[in-house]
């Protein structure tokens, strides 16, 4: 915890500093209306690119259990994207990998165990490690969840009570775990001789191509290409044997790995030649993400103001961990943007936004008052948000703000 002085991965201390996106409070800390009256603590939020491995990491790690705390309001099971990415997983894995009948799938962080669900109506025994209050409802679910963060105690305990693993997966936190070489070893010690091991994380490639700046937070620690993750995964007496880009999250990279030394798949080589060959190994290309996402931030910051300026009301649509670093990158607050909507039953509703105090309210409100202008903050899946909130009764316009800040009917 604290500030990064060495690699990561490969422990070098040849660091370099790509981007800044200022100070920044940890995403999912929503505050009630008392807590508005109270000092708010921000932490750096800066890029640094490792000049050995490559890998682009966080330069200031704060205490995990700051950023995961007990309360912690996420919910897999409201987000239709992440249920369809993990039913496909589901199947692809029944396919690639089969399994026998009551075989062991360990999810880490697993939140509210939508991700096991599917595994768990295939015939696998499933359990879960989720150290906030999802656990809770996982366990409530009939999913069964430990309570904890997942380290060596937890790994001990899991191959006590329940044996090694067919199946490991980390989807959306093998890069949010501190200790990554730690973590893969952990992972190493629960998975069977014949298992796999499956991490989803978002991918480094997407993010540059698409100018994904607010998928950076405290949460994820490192931001992954492939190179990197074979080296990660290698160290842990693991190899990685296959990897592909999925749709999920905006653009993320989804890696097999089993135990021994093992070769890797075709596909998995074409990846890293389609890394190399855009760049994420030269330092050049990581400087113009960087002043390519300064000009962003003005353009969007010019037709917001535009917006106001003609009297129009703003407000926003969803409040996901990677919208509070857009806001609080550009300084979108509370007198912009009217308010900020979730889907009916999100824990977040009655609270307002970190750092930026934007209320956030039930999505039947955008309905009733239709506002002229909605902010699409969930944007790599604006699409689908566009043609829902139209089809619900929306009349206004909508704000894309990335990659290109732009209105659409």
């Amino acid at each position: 915890m604290g500030a990064v002085k060495e690699c990561q991965i490969c422990k070098t201390k040849e660091l370099k500093a790509i981007l800044s996106l200022g100070h920044q409070p940890i995403v999912q800390q929503y505050l009630s209306r008392k807590d508005l009256h109270e000092p708010e603590i921000m932490y750096p939020l800066n890029l640094i690119s490792c000049s050995k491995c490559g890998l682009l990491q966080l330069d200031y790690i704060p205490d995990p259990k700051k950023v995961f705390p007990q309360n912690y309001p996420y919910r897999t099971g409201l987000t239709n994207m992440l249920i369809r990415n993990f039913r496909e997983l589901a199947n692809i894995l029944e396919k690639n990998h089969p399994w026998k009948k009551d075989d062991l799938i360990v999810d880490i962080g697993s939140n509210d165990g939508t991700l096991l669900q599917g595994f768990k109506e295939k015939g696998m025994k499933v359990l879960g490690i989720e150290p906030t209050d999802a656990a809770k409802v996982a366990n409530k679910n009939k999913i069964k969840t430990i309570e904890g963060f997942f380290n060596e105690k937890t790994a001990k305990k899991i191959l006590k009570d329940y044996g090694k693993a067919h199946i490991i997966t980390a989807t959306n936190v093998f890069a949010h775990i501190n200790d990554a070489p730690t973590l893969a070893k952990n992972i190493a010690n629960i998975l069977d001789k014949n298992g796999v091991f499956v991490s989803e994380s978002q991918y480094l490639l997407d993010i540059i191509e698409k100018l994904e700046f607010d998928t950076i937070y405290h949460e994820h620690l490192r931001f992954y290409s492939l190179k990197p993750l074979i080296k990660l995964i290698q160290n842990a007496g693991m190899s990685v044997i296959d990897a592909e880009r999925i749709k999920a999250a905006g653009g993320s990279i989804r890696v097999y790995a089993k135990k021994g030394n093992l070769p890797i798949s075709d596909r998995a080589k074409e990846l890293i030649a389609e890394e190399e060959k855009a760049g994420l190994y030269n330092e050049k290309v990581l400087m113009d993400f960087s002043k390519k996402i300064y000009i962003t931030k003005n353009d969007l910051m010019t037709l917001i103001l535009k917006c106001k300026k003609d009297g129009s009301r703003i407000v926003g649509l969803t409040s996901s961990a990677r919208s509070n670093t857009l806001l609080g990158f550009t300084k979108i607050n509370e007198t912009l943007l009217d308010y900020t909507c979730e889907k009916t039953g999100s824990p977040k509703i009655g609270l307002y936004t970190p750092g930026t105090h934007i209320p956030v309210v039930d999505e039947s409100r955008l309905l009733k008052e239709q506002p002229e202008y909605v902010l699409v903050l969930s944007w790599h899946i604006g699409d689908e948000l566009v043609k829902k909130t139209k089809e619900a009764g929306y009349k206004g316009k909508f704000i894309i703000p990335l990659p290109i800040p732009r209105i659409v009917d």
